[in-house]
Protein backbone atom coordinates (compact mmCIF):
# COMPACT_ATOMS: atom_id res chain seq x y z
CA UNK A 1 0.00 0.00 0.00
CA UNK A 2 3.32 2.07 0.06
CA UNK A 3 5.45 2.09 -2.34
CA UNK A 4 8.60 3.82 -1.75
CA UNK A 5 9.55 4.10 -5.11
CA UNK A 6 6.99 5.27 -6.50
CA UNK A 7 6.89 9.16 -7.88
CA UNK A 8 3.50 9.85 -5.83
CA UNK A 9 4.67 11.49 -2.66
CA UNK A 10 4.73 8.93 0.62
CA UNK A 11 2.45 10.99 2.80
CA UNK A 12 -0.12 11.08 -0.02
CA UNK A 13 -0.35 7.12 -0.66
CA UNK A 14 -1.06 7.30 2.96
CA UNK A 15 -3.67 9.62 2.78
CA UNK A 16 -5.14 8.31 -0.39
CA UNK A 17 -5.43 4.38 1.72
CA UNK A 18 -7.05 5.90 4.88
CA UNK A 19 -9.23 7.98 2.53
CA UNK A 20 -9.82 4.44 1.15
CA UNK A 21 -10.62 2.44 4.18
CA UNK A 22 -13.33 5.10 5.09
CA UNK A 23 -15.19 5.27 1.92
CA UNK A 24 -15.48 1.38 1.79
CA UNK A 25 -16.77 1.08 5.59
CA UNK A 26 -13.50 -0.36 6.58
CA UNK A 27 -13.59 2.97 9.51
CA UNK A 28 -16.30 4.34 10.68
CA UNK A 29 -17.67 7.77 11.84
CA UNK A 30 -16.01 7.55 15.44
CA UNK A 31 -13.25 5.26 14.98
CA UNK A 32 -9.79 6.35 16.46
CA UNK A 33 -6.80 5.82 14.58
CA UNK A 34 -3.89 3.93 15.18
CA UNK A 35 -1.21 6.44 16.91
CA UNK A 36 1.36 7.72 14.24
CA UNK A 37 4.16 5.26 15.67
CA UNK A 38 2.57 2.24 14.49
CA UNK A 39 1.61 4.07 11.37
CA UNK A 40 5.64 4.85 10.85
CA UNK A 41 6.49 1.10 12.29
CA UNK A 42 4.29 -0.57 10.15
CA UNK A 43 4.57 1.19 6.66
CA UNK A 44 9.03 1.65 7.55
CA UNK A 45 7.72 5.38 7.03
CA UNK A 46 8.78 8.74 9.61
CA UNK A 47 6.64 9.87 12.16
CA UNK A 48 6.20 13.37 10.08
CA UNK A 49 5.29 11.69 6.96
CA UNK A 50 2.12 10.22 8.88
CA UNK A 51 1.70 13.90 10.55
CA UNK A 52 1.29 15.42 7.07
CA UNK A 53 -1.27 12.87 5.99
CA UNK A 54 -3.21 13.05 9.18
CA UNK A 55 -3.15 16.86 8.98
CA UNK A 56 -4.25 16.34 5.40
CA UNK A 57 -6.99 14.27 6.19
CA UNK A 58 -8.32 16.77 8.96
CA UNK A 59 -8.02 19.61 6.66
CA UNK A 60 -10.10 17.75 4.02
CA UNK A 61 -12.36 16.55 6.88
CA UNK A 62 -11.92 12.71 6.64
CA UNK A 63 -10.65 12.67 10.46
CA UNK A 64 -10.52 14.85 13.34
CA UNK A 65 -8.21 15.49 16.51
CA UNK A 66 -8.86 15.47 20.15
CA UNK A 67 -6.16 17.07 22.30
CA UNK A 68 -4.98 14.16 24.57
CA UNK A 69 -7.20 10.75 23.04
CA UNK A 70 -6.28 11.16 19.53
CA UNK A 71 -7.34 11.40 15.67
CA UNK A 72 -11.13 9.60 15.13
CA UNK A 73 -12.39 9.12 12.19
CA UNK A 74 -15.06 12.77 11.18
CA UNK A 75 -18.59 12.02 10.13
CA UNK A 76 -19.25 12.82 6.70
CA UNK A 77 -20.00 16.37 5.37
CA UNK A 78 -23.67 16.77 3.76
CA UNK A 79 -22.80 18.11 0.38
CA UNK A 80 -25.05 20.91 -0.72
CA UNK A 81 -25.44 22.40 -4.51
CA UNK A 82 -25.68 25.62 -4.82
CA UNK A 83 -27.47 25.63 -8.32
CA UNK A 84 -31.04 25.42 -7.18
CA UNK A 85 -33.41 26.92 -4.49
CA UNK A 86 -34.47 24.36 -2.44
CA UNK A 87 -35.31 24.15 1.66
CA UNK A 88 -33.40 22.25 4.24
CA UNK A 89 -36.16 20.12 4.35
CA UNK A 90 -35.97 19.15 0.99
CA UNK A 91 -32.40 18.70 1.04
CA UNK A 92 -32.38 16.07 3.98
CA UNK A 93 -34.75 13.89 2.88
CA UNK A 94 -33.26 14.13 -0.82
CA UNK A 95 -29.85 12.40 0.99
CA UNK A 96 -32.08 9.76 2.74
CA UNK A 97 -31.82 12.03 6.12
CA UNK A 98 -35.02 12.71 8.61
CA UNK A 99 -34.89 16.59 9.03
CA UNK A 100 -36.41 17.98 12.27
CA UNK A 101 -36.34 20.80 14.06
CA UNK A 102 -35.57 22.96 17.57
CA UNK A 103 -38.02 25.40 17.57
CA UNK A 104 -36.48 28.59 20.04
CA UNK A 105 -37.77 31.31 19.56
CA UNK A 106 -41.60 32.40 17.51
CA UNK A 107 -42.82 36.27 17.70
CA UNK A 108 -44.05 38.56 15.69
CA UNK A 109 -42.18 41.49 16.19
CA UNK A 110 -42.28 45.53 14.58
CA UNK A 111 -39.50 45.48 12.06
CA UNK A 112 -36.46 47.47 12.54
CA UNK A 113 -34.92 49.40 9.82
CA UNK A 114 -32.53 46.52 8.91
CA UNK A 115 -35.04 44.25 8.20
CA UNK A 116 -37.48 46.31 6.60
CA UNK A 117 -35.25 47.03 4.01
CA UNK A 118 -34.36 43.35 3.75
CA UNK A 119 -38.30 42.51 3.28
CA UNK A 120 -38.98 46.32 1.28
CA UNK A 121 -41.77 46.73 3.69
CA UNK A 122 -41.85 50.04 6.14
CA UNK A 123 -40.43 50.06 9.48
CA UNK A 124 -42.34 48.73 11.99
CA UNK A 125 -44.43 46.93 10.12
CA UNK A 126 -45.05 43.27 12.19
CA UNK A 127 -42.49 40.31 10.84
CA UNK A 128 -42.35 36.65 12.27
CA UNK A 129 -39.19 35.72 14.06
CA UNK A 130 -38.48 32.53 14.05
CA UNK A 131 -35.15 31.36 15.35
CA UNK A 132 -34.67 27.19 14.90
CA UNK A 133 -31.85 24.62 15.58
CA UNK A 134 -31.91 22.24 11.88
CA UNK A 135 -31.64 18.67 12.56
CA UNK A 136 -30.57 15.67 10.25
CA UNK A 137 -30.85 12.22 12.02
CA UNK A 138 -31.32 14.26 15.20
CA UNK A 139 -27.87 16.00 14.72
CA UNK A 140 -28.04 19.57 15.22
CA UNK A 141 -26.88 21.08 11.45
CA UNK A 142 -27.57 24.57 11.48
CA UNK A 143 -29.11 27.70 13.82
CA UNK A 144 -31.51 29.54 11.61
CA UNK A 145 -33.57 33.09 12.17
CA UNK A 146 -36.07 33.45 9.87
CA UNK A 147 -37.73 36.93 9.29
CA UNK A 148 -41.06 37.00 7.17
CA UNK A 149 -43.70 39.59 6.89
CA UNK A 150 -46.98 38.83 8.79
CA UNK A 151 -49.30 40.79 6.34
CA UNK A 152 -47.91 38.58 3.86
CA UNK A 153 -47.76 35.04 4.90
CA UNK A 154 -50.33 35.38 6.79
CA UNK A 155 -51.39 32.72 9.56
CA UNK A 156 -48.10 31.09 10.77
CA UNK A 157 -48.06 28.79 13.67
CA UNK A 158 -45.50 27.23 15.30
CA UNK A 159 -46.64 23.74 14.57
CA UNK A 160 -46.22 25.02 11.10
CA UNK A 161 -42.82 26.67 12.18
CA UNK A 162 -41.61 22.75 13.55
CA UNK A 163 -42.51 21.75 10.29
CA UNK A 164 -41.16 23.11 6.01
CA UNK A 165 -41.72 26.93 5.98
CA UNK A 166 -41.50 26.36 2.16
CA UNK A 167 -43.96 23.67 2.00
CA UNK A 168 -46.59 25.80 3.99
CA UNK A 169 -46.26 28.91 1.60
CA UNK A 170 -46.08 27.06 -1.63
CA UNK A 171 -48.88 24.09 -1.07
CA UNK A 172 -51.08 26.07 1.65
CA UNK A 173 -50.88 29.37 0.80
CA UNK A 174 -50.68 28.95 -3.13
CA UNK A 175 -47.69 31.20 -3.50
CA UNK A 176 -44.91 30.39 -5.53
CA UNK A 177 -41.51 30.78 -4.52
CA UNK A 178 -39.16 31.54 -7.57
CA UNK A 179 -35.33 32.48 -6.64
CA UNK A 180 -32.88 33.95 -4.05
CA UNK A 181 -29.16 35.64 -3.47
CA UNK A 182 -27.07 34.15 -0.52
CA UNK A 183 -24.19 35.14 0.60
CA UNK A 184 -22.16 32.74 3.02
CA UNK A 185 -18.92 33.93 5.18
CA UNK A 186 -16.49 31.76 6.98
CA UNK A 187 -16.64 32.54 11.17
CA UNK A 188 -16.12 31.16 14.44
CA UNK A 189 -18.82 29.79 16.47
CA UNK A 190 -20.03 32.27 19.21
CA UNK A 191 -20.53 30.99 23.29
CA UNK A 192 -24.23 30.92 22.13
CA UNK A 193 -23.90 29.53 18.53
CA UNK A 194 -21.30 26.77 19.94
CA UNK A 195 -23.44 25.83 22.88
CA UNK A 196 -26.96 25.53 20.72
CA UNK A 197 -25.25 23.60 17.50
CA UNK A 198 -23.30 21.03 20.34
CA UNK A 199 -19.77 22.50 18.74
CA UNK A 200 -16.63 23.84 20.93
CA UNK A 201 -16.64 27.42 21.19
CA UNK A 202 -14.75 28.88 18.70
CA UNK A 203 -15.31 26.10 16.07
CA UNK A 204 -15.58 27.09 12.40
CA UNK A 205 -19.10 28.17 11.00
CA UNK A 206 -20.24 29.41 8.06
CA UNK A 207 -22.65 32.45 8.44
CA UNK A 208 -25.23 32.21 5.49
CA UNK A 209 -27.83 35.19 4.34
CA UNK A 210 -30.25 34.72 1.96
CA UNK A 211 -32.96 36.55 0.68
CA UNK A 212 -35.81 34.91 -0.55
CA UNK A 213 -38.38 35.94 -3.61
CA UNK A 214 -41.91 35.12 -4.72
CA UNK A 215 -42.39 35.08 -8.53
CA UNK A 216 -43.35 38.72 -9.26
CA UNK A 217 -39.64 39.39 -7.00
CA UNK A 218 -41.77 40.14 -3.73
CA UNK A 219 -39.60 39.33 -1.17
CA UNK A 220 -40.59 36.43 1.10
CA UNK A 221 -38.32 36.13 4.20
CA UNK A 222 -35.09 37.23 4.95
CA UNK A 223 -32.93 34.42 6.62
CA UNK A 224 -29.89 34.39 8.85
CA UNK A 225 -27.90 30.69 9.74
CA UNK A 226 -24.91 29.45 10.61
CA UNK A 227 -24.08 26.15 9.46
CA UNK A 228 -21.52 23.84 11.36
CA UNK A 229 -18.44 23.81 8.89
CA UNK A 230 -17.52 20.52 10.38
CA UNK A 231 -20.94 18.89 8.38
CA UNK A 232 -21.72 20.73 5.91
CA UNK A 233 -19.90 21.82 2.12
CA UNK A 234 -21.25 23.98 -0.09
CA UNK A 235 -20.46 22.67 -3.88
CA UNK A 236 -21.16 24.32 -7.10
CA UNK A 237 -20.42 23.60 -10.60
CA UNK A 238 -19.48 26.28 -13.11
CA UNK A 239 -18.61 26.11 -17.09
CA UNK A 240 -16.79 28.62 -19.42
Amino acid sequence: MINKNSPIPLYYQLEEHIKGLIENGELSPGDALPPEREYAEKYQISRMTVRQAFTQLVNEGYLYRLQGKGTFVAERKIEQPLQGLTSFTEDMKARGLTPSNKLIKFEIIPAISQIAGQLKISEYEPVYEIKRIRLADGVPMALETNYISANLIKGLTVQIANQSLYGHIEEHLNLRIDSASQVIESSSASQNEAKLLKIANGAPVMHIQRNTYLHDDTPVEFVKSVYRADRYKFMIQMKR
